[in-house]
Parts: C-alpha cells; sequence; structure tokens
C-alpha cells in the first residue's frame, strides 16, 4: 500500500475533501447569483477569525456545538440516532435556570449544581428515549422527535408560570450571579479591570465585548473523557458491540437493553450540559418562550457527522461550523449576499461526509489497479526469465550435440589411421617369414 493510499483511507480526508467540496459549490452558487466568489470567502474569513471578538465569539458559538454534537457521535457508537438532541439541550437550558434563579450559593458550590441540574435534564429526557427503545422497541427518532416539542412546549409553560416569568417581558428571570462562568465577569468591567486591558487592546477586545466563558474548557474536557470513555472502558466496549451487532452482543452475555438507556442518558446528559452551560456563560442568563427551535442541537448532528462521529473529531468541527455561521452574517452585511449560501455550504459538508466511504473505496480501487499493475509486471518479467532460460538450455543441448558430434568424427578418423599403419611386431613378422622362404628356396637349388 503506497503512502498515498493511506493517506486517503484517513478518516480527515474525507472531511477535508468534502470542505473543499463545499465550497466549491458555495463559489458556483455564489457565481450564478453575480457575487464573487473571492471576495465572499474573504469576507468570510474575515468575519470569523478578523479580530479577537471575532474569535471569541466563534468559541462561544461552538460551545454547544461541541457538546450536542459529542452526545450525538456517542449515541451513534451505540447504533443510535439521537436526534433528540435539541429537546434535550432545551431541558437543560430550564432545569438550570430553574436551579440558578432559587438557590444562590457561593460559586464553588453554585455553578456544580446549576450545570448538573441542567445535565440532569438531558439525562431524564435522554433516558426516557433509551427507556421506550429497550422495553418497547420504539424507534429513537420517533420519539425523540415529539419529545423535542414536548421540551419546547415545557420551556414555554416554566417561562409562563409565576415563579419563573419575568414581568413585562417573554422570557424567565435571571439566574443569580454565582451561577456565572463567565472569565472574569466583575473585574473586567471595572475600573481596574479596563484599565489594566487598556494596555493590552487584543486581549480588551477579545474578554470586554464578548461574553467569553469557561464552557469551551469543559467541552473539551468532555470531548476526552467520552473519546477515553469509548475506546479505554468495559462499558465502552459494550456500547459499541452493541452499535455493531446487538444479536452478537446479546449471545455474548452483553445486556443491550442497559447499554441502550446508558448510552442515550449519557447523550442527552451532554446535550443538557451545553443547554446549562449556556445559560451560565452568556446573556441573557434566562430562558424565553420559544416560537421554533434555537437549531443548537440539530447543529450538533452536523457537526458530529462532519466529524466522522469522533468526540475528539467534534471540537474542529464545531469550530468550523461556529466559524461559518459567524463568517455567514458578515458575508450578507458586507457583500448583501444570502446567508443561505454558508446553509448550502454547510449542507453539502455534511451530504459528503454521509458519502465518505466514497474516498476510501477510490484509494481501495486505487491500490487494486497498482496491484494488478505490478502482479502483470511480474508476469513479464518471470516469462521473460523462463525463455531465456530455456534459450540457455537449447544453447547448451546443441553444443554438446557439436562436441558429441566432434568426438564421434575424431574417433572415426583415429580407426582409419589404425587400420592404415600396421603395428611393429606384426611387421618384424611378416619379414621373418620371408627370410625363411629366401633359405629355403636356395636349399633347394
Amino acid at each position: 500500500m503506497t503512502v498515498f493510499t493511506k493517506i486517503l483511507k484517513k478518516p480527515i480526508t474525507s472531511a477535508i475533501v468534502a470542505i473543499i467540496i463545499g465550497f466549491f459549490v458555495a463559489a458556483i452558487v455564489l457565481g450564478v447569483a453575480g457575487f464573487n466568489p473571492i471576495e465572499a470567502f474573504a469576507a468570510l474569513f474575515q468575519g470569523a477569525l478578523g479580530r479577537p471578538n471575532y474569535i471569541s465569539n466563534v468559541i462561544i458559538k461552538a460551545t454547544p456545538l461541541l457538546l450536542c454534537g459529542i452526545g450525538i457521535s456517542f449515541a451513534y457508537k451505540a447504533g443510535l440516532f439521537n436526534i433528540g438532541a435539541e429537546g434535550q439541550y432545551i431541558v437543560g437550558t430550564v432545569f438550570a435556570m430553574m436551579v440558578g434563579s432559587q438557590l444562590n450559593f457561593p460559586a464553588p458550590l453554585q455553578i456544580p449544581l446549576v450545570i448538573l441540574a441542567g445535565a440532569l435534564g438531558g439525562v431524564l429526557l435522554g433516558s426516557f428515549v433509551g427507556w421506550l427503545k429497550a422495553r418497547f422497541g420504539i424507534h429513537e427518532v420517533i420519539t425523540s422527535i415529539m419529545c423535542n416539542w414536548i421540551a419546547l412546549y415545557f420551556c414555554n409553560f416554566i417561562v409562563s408560570t409565576d415563579t419563573f416569568h419575568r414581568a413585562n417581558s417573554t422570557g424567565s428571570i435571571m439566574v443569580n450571579e454565582s451561577s456565572y462562568t463567565m472569565v472574569l465577569p466583575q473585574w473586567k468591567l471595572s475600573d481596574e479591570g479596563l484599565s489594566t486591558l487598556s494596555q493590552i487592546p487584543w486581549l480588551r477586545d477579545f474578554l470586554v465585548r464578548t461574553d467569553v466563558n469557561f464552557g469551551i474548557v469543559i467541552a473539551v474536557i468532555a470531548a476526552f473523557v467520552v473519546a477515553w470513555l469509548l475506546t479505554r472502558t468495559k462499558d465502552g466496549y459494550e456500547i459499541r458491540a452493541v452499535g455493531l451487532n446487538r444479536d452478537a452482543a446479546q449471545f455474548a452475555g452483553i445486556s443491550v437493553s442497559k447499554n441502550i438507556v446508558l448510552c442515550m442518558a449519557i447523550s442527552g446528559g451532554l446535550c443538557g450540559l451545553a443547554g446549562a452551560l449556556s445559560i451560565t456563560g452568556t446573556q441573557p442568563h434566562a430562558i424565553s418562550t420559544l416560537a421554533a427551535f434555537e437549531n443548537n442541537g440539530f447543529n450538533g448532528l452536523s457537526v458530529a457527522f462532519i466529524a466522522g462521529c469522533s468526540p475528539i473529531g467534534c471540537i474542529p468541527a464545531s469550530l468550523l461550523f461556529a466559524g461559518l455561521i459567524s463568517g455567514g452574517q458578515t458575508v450578507q452585511q458586507t457583500l448583501g449576499a444570502p446567508s443561505e449560501v454558508i446553509d448550502i455550504m454547510i449542507g453539502t459538508i455534511v451530504f459528503f461526509m454521509a458519502l465518505g466511504g466514497i474516498v476510501p473505496a477510490i484509494a481501495d480501487r486505487i491500490e487494486h489497479r497498482r496491484t494488478l499493475t505490478i502482479g502483470e509486471a511480474q508476469m513479464a518479467e518471470a516469462t521473460d526469465a523462463v525463455a531465456v532460460d530455456e534459450e540457455d538450455a537449447t544453447s547448451s543441448q546443441s553444443g554438446s550435440a557439436d562436441t558429441s558430434a566432434d568426438k564421434t568424427n575424431a574417433d572415426a578418423d583415429a580407426a582409419a589411421e589404425a587400420s592404415r599403419v600396421s603395428p611393429p611386431g606384426e611387421e618384424d613378422a611378416t619379414d621373418a617369414q620371408d627370410d625363411v622362404s629366401r633359405k629355403e628356396a636356395d636349399n633347394d637349388r
């Protein structure tokens, strides 16, 4: 296998190819609409990374997307499609607001309580969906979609109650300040903080002009913890086994029902955690009456599939998604291009990520053709070698025949010569006989 085919088979290659195709399609759409694609993409990157506060906004937007993406990826490892992340996120915001507004402990105690309350809300809704799947076999897509709407109207109901409704508004009361997870929320707005930060303009722009918070740190830690849970623990092994083949897992003694409920509970808890961190980390630190979904959970689906349902891969995928959303607003404001172009780009990226098996298939085809080519070359070399050996053998046999013929001819010549030359003993006997005959003749005379 060549280095090129090895690179093509890596999951990150499919993601990069999908992103490139997404930008290419967006460029075509912009060109057809009469906008310069280069100027549009320049405005896109400027709006996402042009200033410190823009980068801060991207990080803030990426936090709930990252946690929802991790939750959806976790469920996907067990063969579950948690499309109810949006509802679990909403319930997380509701539970966090309820606890954060009614309790007012010191921050080291208050913040964990509020965050855990939001995660608990997601756990309850997610485990309910998992229980329906495990107990009655009801598909999680159907139940989780219905739970999304239940969560939306539950949120509106809580906002409308006398206990949590904020007068003369469509929102709820705010959580107490001890629940805030922003970075230095009071100091950065004080005279001392402003004086200090004025000496570092980029840091002042990064901190003061946005609600940058510790949520991204918690989300990144959650990504690594979930990845460790899936790959280094017994429960993670069982979850992945259930996702790969439930019948085989059941035959091996793994409780499929337990793992389905557990997996959906953890997935829902992560989405609920995203909602809690949104309440504690960003303005207005409250919930409001919803006429439609906020789409943090649904966008988490896109993040999960861009990442190939890898918890660690969700980190760059969420930053990319948040950057496209933030930069898309700048494109619309600067060039007047419709923001739907960004939606087209994101949809294209997700579509080609869903077809991520194409790139490895291309790699396999290239490797197969290369193997055939090498095999044909080796066969040709072997054929040539056999032909050379046969030619050498033929030449050797011909040489042996010539040598045998020469030897035969030499023997024949020697025999002929021997027949022409008498042996010495025979010649002497003939001479003696001749002498005896002459003597007898003389005596007769």
